[in-house]
């Protein structure tokens, strides 16, 4: 089957920023369309960009992820594997890719009604993986990750035609208001800030450790921050964060003794599906921009 090519809605990576007013509806079903987000909260995130849950998951079910995830982040084999990113300073693991299909456990998770049902309801059809990951932060260093709109890179070097895509991240760890924590920008997803700057070949091993091409202005942000303010997640291991793909977000570094792990579940809708890059010379790995569109049954 061939795949429609669309317009690009959504200009970035020019010879200057420039912003556009987001073409996409932010909640895609049907008014009243069932699914396990109440009509208020589906409310919240349309206006904000972003939807918690306090427990996602119970404490018994964090022990069993999180010792799933230590088993992944040091086992050799899957350390040299290139869909493991290690940080720079201190050599140890700092994500790895495509855990839903390194790791069945994992794989149950994103199988789990609880987590794509909430994207399902969301996107308004059925769903894919376009990225998964577990991330680490231990203390004593681990550093953050800049100020970035996801769709600004699924769209330029991914080929994600429009804003149907939504992230959930669950937290295995306690996330404190000092171990770099999520912090978004409330409402910024009604907007789209298109970067300016030409996309590296192969920038994707550049960018995961730090983001480079894609990245907003000083002053763009500083005009976001004054308009939207900005909003920390704090919770238990087990809640979760639900953010829209254009919603502005980012982390501190983590200079702590306490350790922020989370699995990252990236969901896109089947009638999204990845074209050619539209700012970028070629794709980035499948391991990053899934182009395996089953949906999750």
């Amino acid at each position: 089957m061939t795949t429609e090519v669309r317009a690009d809605l959504y200009p970035s990576r020019g010879a200057a920023e420039m912003t556009t007013p987001r073409q996409d509806p932010v909640i895609w079903s049907a008014p009243g369309a069932p699914g396990p987000i109440a009509a208020k909260d589906l409310q919240g995130y349309e206006h904000d960009g972003f939807l918690t849950v306090d427990q996602l998951i119970t404490p018994d079910e964090v022990a069993v992820y999180e010792a799933e995830l230590n088993r992944l982040i040091t086992d050799p084999a899957i350390r040299a594997d290139e869909r493991s990113i290690v940080e720079k300073q201190s050599q140890n693991v700092r994500s790895v890719f495509e855990v839903h299909k390194l790791s069945e456990v994992f794989a149950a998770l994103v199988r789990d009604e609880r987590v794509v049902g909430r994207a399902r309801q969301i996107l308004g059809s059925d769903v894919y993986v376009h990225q998964s990951r577990i991330n680490v932060k231990p203390g004593f260093g681990a550093t953050g990750f800049y100020w970035h709109s996801d769709f600004e890179t699924w769209h330029a070097e991914d080929g994600l035609p429009n804003m149907r895509t939504v992230s959930v991240s669950i937290a295995l760890t306690e996330n404190f208001d000092t171990n770099g924590g999520l912090m978004i920008m409330p409402g910024s997803h009604k907007s789209f800030l298109g970067c300016a700057g030409e996309t590296p070949k192969d920038n994707y091993k550049k960018s995961l450790q730090m983001q480079d091409a894609g990245t907003p202005s000083d002053e763009a942000l500083t005009k976001m921050a004054d308009r939207h303010g900005i909003r920390l997640f704090t919770g238990k291991a087990g809640s979760a964060t639900w953010f829209d793909c254009n919603a502005m977000h980012g982390s501190g570094d983590n200079i702590t003794p306490y350790a922020r792990s989370n699995v990252f579940i990236v969901f896109n809708s089947v009638e999204n599906e990845a074209q050619e890059p539209f700012a970028a010379p070629i794709r980035r790995p499948e391991f990053i921009g899934a182009r395996d569109f089953t949906p999750v049954k």
